[in-house]
């Protein structure tokens, strides 16, 4: 997700994620990860995925790959790397 410059600052990027995990809530997803800002994630609830020792495939910073259950307890005994598709290797 990314707002254009001109537009932050304005709550449009809060909206999205606010939005999207919404959606992920009512389509039934137990969890979302995401590799993001580590100040910005966090006030939607994401923390550190090694919590779960989950990982990004990328090299990362841990606190940057973040994950938030929305179904609580889903991550437990859960462990692993997480795959992107072959499309977010050219970015």
């Amino acid at each position: 997700m990314a707002v254009a410059s001109a537009r932050q600052r304005k709550g449009i990027g809060s909206a999205l994620v606010g939005a999207g995990l919404e959606q992920c809530t009512a389509l039934g997803f137990g969890a979302v990860v995401v590799l993001g800002h580590p100040t910005y994630s966090p006030r939607f609830g994401f923390i550190p995925s090694t919590r779960w020792n989950i990982h990004c495939e990328y090299e990362a910073p841990p606190e940057a790959f973040m994950a938030i259950e929305l179904q609580k307890g889903y991550l437990a005994g859960r462990a692993g790397t997480i795959r992107y598709h072959p499309a977010f290797a050219e970015v």
